[in-house]
C-alpha cells in the first residue's frame, strides 16, 4: 500500500507558499510507515522547528488499475476520507534550495494523518466537498474540492500513467491554503462538511 500525494492542487495554497502554479499535478508518496497509528498522538520531530499541518481529502483505491481514464475513474474508489499530510518547512525550504528531494520532509514517521472513512455516496458531489481543519477549536483551514485545479477523476488519470494503482493506496488529493504551524498540546480535528473524521493531539 502506497500513499500518493499531490500538492500546488489549490490556486491559494500556491500563493500562500510563493510557489510557481505547475503545468502538470506535482506528485510525491510517502510509505505506509508514514501513516500515524489510529489513536496516537503525533509527536513533533526533533529534527524540525517547524512542522505545518496540510489538510486534505483523501481517496481509497479500490481495484488495480493502470492507465486509467478519466471517464472509467470514478470505478476505482469507493470511499472518501480526510487526513493531514504533516510538513517539516523548515527542512523542506533547506532541501528544497538544493535541488534536492524533500521526502524526509514529508514521509518521516507519522507525517501522514488517515481519518474515517465514509462512502462517496454520502457526498452529493465529489467534485464539490466542503472540508475544513480546526486547531484548538478554531477553523484554520477550510476548502472545497471544487476549487481543485485537478478533481479527484482526474487526478487518477494523470497519476496511473506513472504508478500501477492498487487496492488500499490511498491519494492526497492536495491541501487548500491556511497551512500554519503545530505546536505541543495542539488539538487538531479535521470535518467533511459536519462530520468529525479525525481528532489527534500533537506531542
Amino acid at each position: 500500500m502506497k500513499l500518493i500525494c499531490i500538492g500546488r492542487n489549490y490556486t491559494e495554497h500556491i500563493k500562500e507558499l510563493e510557489n510557481e502554479k505547475p503545468t502538470d499535478p506535482v506528485v510525491f508518496l510517502k510509505p505506509d510507515t508514514a501513516i500515524l497509528l489510529k489513536k496516537q498522538p503525533f509527536f513533533i520531530p526533533d529534527f524540525s522547528d517547524d512542522v505545518h499541518h496540510e489538510v486534505e481529502v483523501l481517496v481509497k483505491i479500490n481495484r488495480v488499475g493502470k492507465h486509467i481514464d478519466k471517464k472509467f475513474a470514478h470505478k476505482y474508489y469507493n470511499e472518501i476520507g480526510l487526513g493531514i499530510d504533516f510538513t517539516a518547512r523548515d527542512l523542506q525550504s533547506q532541501l528544497k534550495s538544493k535541488g534536492l528531494p524533500w521526502e524526509k520532509a514529508k514521509s518521516f514517521d507519522g507525517a501522514a494523518v488517515v481519518g474515517h472513512w465514509i462512502s462517496k455516496k454520502e457526498v452529493a458531489d465529489v467534485n464539490h466537498i466542503e472540508f475544513s481543519l480546526k486547531k484548538n477549536d478554531a477553523i484554520v483551514q477550510s476548502g472545497n474540492t471544487s476549487h481543485m485545479l485537478w478533481k479527484i477523476d482526474e487526478l487518477i488519470e494523470y497519476v496511473s500513467k506513472y504508478f500501477t494503482l492498487k487496492i488500499g493506496d490511498i491519494i492526497f488529493t492536495g491541501t487548500p491554503a491556511g497551512v500554519g504551524k503545530v505546536f505541543a498540546n495542539d488539538k487538531l480535528k479535521g470535518f467533511i462538511e459536519n462530520k468529525e473524521m479525525f481528532s489527534i493531539t500533537v506531542k
